[in-house]
């Protein structure tokens, strides 16, 4: 495939484009492009094939922050290279604009907008991606050269005045150079700038998982698994050559085979994570960037892999557990929520201030605190029960602790439990609801009846018995009849609430999902061990300067845990 990009459109959230960028060819338009693309029903894929066209014409699109991009091209191409240069695209502009982004700031900087997009594809062909090259090339105005307009210094000509990139980005870094000294100025690592300098040399490393876990109803675990994501923010001058050492329960040697489908960022050297794997040896980009990512299965025994985690040892910081049918009518369901007594051990005892002198506790040694590993912290709670269409309102909600809302519009119930409730080292929260069906048609004719005729007295004649007239009054007959016609009455009694229950079994929710997030915690285990700075391989950067290192480990579940009812 040798397909290139023929033109990116930006829209807003009114679908009015606000910039188109051509790059080769004569593409559609972006008012011709957008109804073509519209025409396709939702959910819509993020590559339509527009057969209609003539040519033909393959759409990619990528919708971030209400703003719609649309990529076009006419000939065969990668559909992966596409997607993850909008995903560059996107990444750049945050970089020069900051975030989030917003039309209006596309608007007012359409000189950087038009750099930018030109450096990151050259005629249709993916060109210069990475943040800190594209720093080095496009030339971005400062305050003092917008206060100053076209004021001109000795020394300065065709060089804008101020440093800097809008949108806060590294105030280290020199001004941007002309265009006549690019070439003396060009880093050797496409992915690092030129002339680093940083006053205070610190590196930071936040791993961050996903957990993503579904349960039977007995609680037992069906799939597990931990998506993370290493976050490194490299604040050093020169060229610093660093290795990071990565551990896990199982040791390193079984590293390998925990970390399932690991991705790395260009820096690093896949060499030495083939022969060592849990070291990663790179120079890494001036500011923060993504080292990696992976996948751990948190169920290896279930599929054969190898592992010590076994479905017996997933330990949760939070359990639910689902009831439904329950009430004399079965019209109740209970939610019942369980915190591990790790987490609110660790939030009742917390104590203050950062572990190794560090700011906000990043660092290595020193005592733990709340959201370290030593003392995890579980914040932000809160339970998500589906319903289904045919519930038409919960007449009782009563939960023990927190806030549970229900709008029967929106078919779901939220429990929200607030982070003091968790910190009162409570390890049990309930919540119990009452469903309401809707009516059938029998039912609302007879309730009209009740509400027009409330005597009893039908206009047609003849007397409607909603409940025995005169009730105390006791019946004639023998003892045999007195005890059939009972009989006959509690049989109906019973067949007619086993209807009732039945009605309501179908208005019972079907599951339950729960997010939350904990500071200092990692379903997979897995740390860092080290960060190490090699001084023999580093550039400009002297021997007696020791940066800062910290790490940060962060679990965040958005409904990742789910239970079946």
């Amino acid at each position: 495939m040798s397909g290139v990009i023929e033109a990116l459109h930006i829209y807003d959230e009114r679908n009015t484009p606000i910039l188109s960028h051509t790059y080769t060819g004569r593409p559609l338009s972006a008012a011709h492009l957008l109804p073509l693309y519209l025409e396709h029903p939702t959910p819509r894929p993020n590559l339509i094939y527009l057969s209609t066209t003539n040519p033909p014409t393959l759409v990619f699109s990528l919708s971030h922050a209400n703003l719609l991009f649309l990529l076009t091209t006419s000939s065969e191409i990668e559909p992966l290279l596409v997607l993850e240069f909008l995903h560059r695209v996107v990444d750049a502009l945050e970089e020069f604009l900051g975030a989030p982004l917003l039309p209006s700031k596309i608007e007012s900087n359409y000189d950087i907008v038009a750099q930018l997009l030109t450096e990151l594809c050259d005629a249709g062909t993916v060109a210069t991606t990475e943040p800190n090259a594209l720093r080095d090339l496009v030339e971005v105005e400062g305050f003092m050269g917008k206060l100053l307009g076209s004021i001109t210094l000795p020394g300065a000509i065709n060089k804008p005045l101020g440093g800097g990139g809008i949108g806060g980005g590294p105030a280290s870094g020199s001004n941007a150079p002309s265009s006549l000294m690019l070439s003396q100025n060009m880093p050797a690592l496409p992915w690092r700038r030129a002339n680093v300098r940083h006053t205070s040399n610190e590196m930071y490393a936040d791993v961050v998982e996903t957990l993503s876990v579904t349960l039977a109803p007995s609680g037992r675990p069906i799939a597990a698994f931990a998506h993370g994501t290493i976050a490194f923010t490299s604040k050093v001058s020169g060229v610093p050559d660093i290795v990071l050492s990565l551990t896990s329960p199982a040791g390193r040697h079984n590293l390998g085979s925990i970390m399932e489908l690991p991705v790395f960022h260009p820096c690093v050297r896949l060499a030495r994570w083939k022969e060592q794997p849990g070291e990663l040896s790179f120079v890494p980009p001036d500011g923060r960037f993504i080292l990696a990512g992976y996948e751990v299965d948190l169920l290896p025994f279930s599929n054969g892999k190898s592992g010590n985690m076994a479905a017996n040892n997933l330990q949760l910081p939070v359990n639910i557990e689902m009831k439904t049918g329950l009430g004399p009518a079965g019209s109740d369901f209970e939610a019942r929520v369980h915190i591990s007594r790790t987490f609110t051990s660790s939030m009742s005892g917390s104590g203050a201030g950062g572990v190794g002198g560090g700011p906000a506790g990043r660092g290595f040694g020193g005592g733990p605190h709340a959201g370290t590993l030593g003392a995890p912290l579980l914040e932000d709670v809160k339970i998500v029960i589906p319903l289904p269409a045919e519930v038409r309102n919960l007449s009782e909600i009563r939960p023990s602790k927190g806030d549970a809302t229900y709008n029967p519009g929106d078919q779901f119930l939220e429990w929200h439990i607030s982070n003091k409730d968790l910190a009162a080292g409570a390890t049990y929260f309930g919540l119990r609801c009452t469903v309401v069906g809707r009516q059938s048609a029998s039912d609302e004719d007879d309730d009209d009846a009740v509400a027009d005729d409330p005597m009893g007295f039908r206009a047609g004649g003849g007397f409607r018995e909603y409940e025995a007239y005169q009730a105390d009054e006791k019946p004639h007959g023998d003892d045999g009849k007195k005890k059939t016609a009972l009989n006959k009455d509690s049989s109906a009694a019973a067949a007619g609430n086993e209807k009732l229950v039945q009605q309501n079994r179908m208005l019972m929710p079907s599951s339950a999902s729960v997010s939350f997030g904990v500071k200092g915690w990692l379903p997979s285990g897995i740390k860092i061990e080290s960060i190490v700075l090699d001084p023999k391989r580093s550039r400009g950067l002297g021997e007696s300067v020791k940066p800062y290192k910290g790490v940060k480990y962060l679990t965040i579940s958005k409904g990742g845990v789910e239970v079946r009812c």
